[in-house]
């Protein structure tokens, strides 16, 4: 059933046969990341598990999202952290079938930081500011960045985004890859809908199976390799795309000797 973007306060849906674009929508306080916000994003997540399409999830006015809604944040007890609120969602998100691309602008800080590295891509602007500031609140950033920014960007820039509180600018995002591009803002969305537009060209059964076999821990490997190439090798997909490959590839092997009979 298609998402009813009526259905929605703090996120903007759109929806097209292969992709959802979610924007985060919470100007008043720069996206900052709630409890509602939490359950819409949750909302969206079931309906692709249900029926997979591309995500691409983006900010509103200039900010992508400034972390997690300090109000909420400040009242929050034991009890609260063990229900893992944040984590518990950007897990969701990291798993879904399709890929998820992260279109950061401006703020990309705490909770906000640790949605975009749960995502498979991450492309910004030039005003992109992206780091973990919690332990200067007295927190640690538990909604994935302990872990996940290690594995992107490699221990040492990791401690010192997660230690030391460094807040990276996009240049030096994009040096050390946890950005991939930087496109001026006008120009954003349009990137993110380009390399969506790259995955919808690729077989969607592949795309699932790699993303899933590329996130499987190394001991399943290279068993699961096999197996899901025993999957794909099955599927009907892989045998008209084989097809198509040879086909053009016979019709210019042809096209080239009648080329060089016109020009003799």
């Amino acid at each position: 059933m298609p998402l009813n973007p009526d259905n929605f306060s703090t996120l903007l849906i759109e929806e097209r046969d292969d992709r959802v674009t979610v924007l985060l929508n919470r100007p008043e306080v720069r996206n900052a990341i709630d409890q509602k916000m939490v359950d819409e994003l949750h909302f969206v997540c079931a309906e692709l598990e249900r029926n997979p399409k591309i995500l691409i999830i983006a900010g509103t006015d200039g900010v992508f999202a400034s972390g997690a809604d300090i109000g909420q944040l400040r009242e929050r007890r034991r009890d609260d952290a063990l229900q893992g609120i944040n984590s518990t969602i950007f897990v969701r998100i990291a798993k879904l079938p399709m890929p998820v691309i992260a279109a950061l602008d401006g703020y990309c800080l705490g909770g906000g930081a640790e949605l975009a590295y749960a995502a498979d891509f991450r492309i910004g602007t030039p005003s992109v500011r992206i780091g973990n500031p919690e332990t200067g609140l007295g927190i640690l950033a538990a909604a994935g960045a302990t872990w996940r920014l290690k594995e992107l960007i490699g221990e040492p820039k990791a401690k010192e985004i997660l230690l030391a509180g460094a807040v990276l600018r996009a240049e030096e995002a994009l040096r050390i890859n946890l950005i991939t591009a930087i496109h001026e803002a006008p120009e954003l969305m349009d990137a993110a809908h380009n390399l969506a537009d790259r995955i919808s060209r690729q077989d969607p059964l592949a795309v699932r199976i790699t993303k899933s076999v590329f996130h499987a821990p190394a001991e399943a490997h290279p068993v699961i390799d096999t197996l899901a190439q025993g999957i794909l090798f099955e599927s009907q997909a892989k045998f008209d795309r084989m097809q198509a490959f040879l086909d053009k590839k016979s019709a210019k092997n042809t096209e080239a000797p009648a080329q060089d009979r016109t020009q003799q």
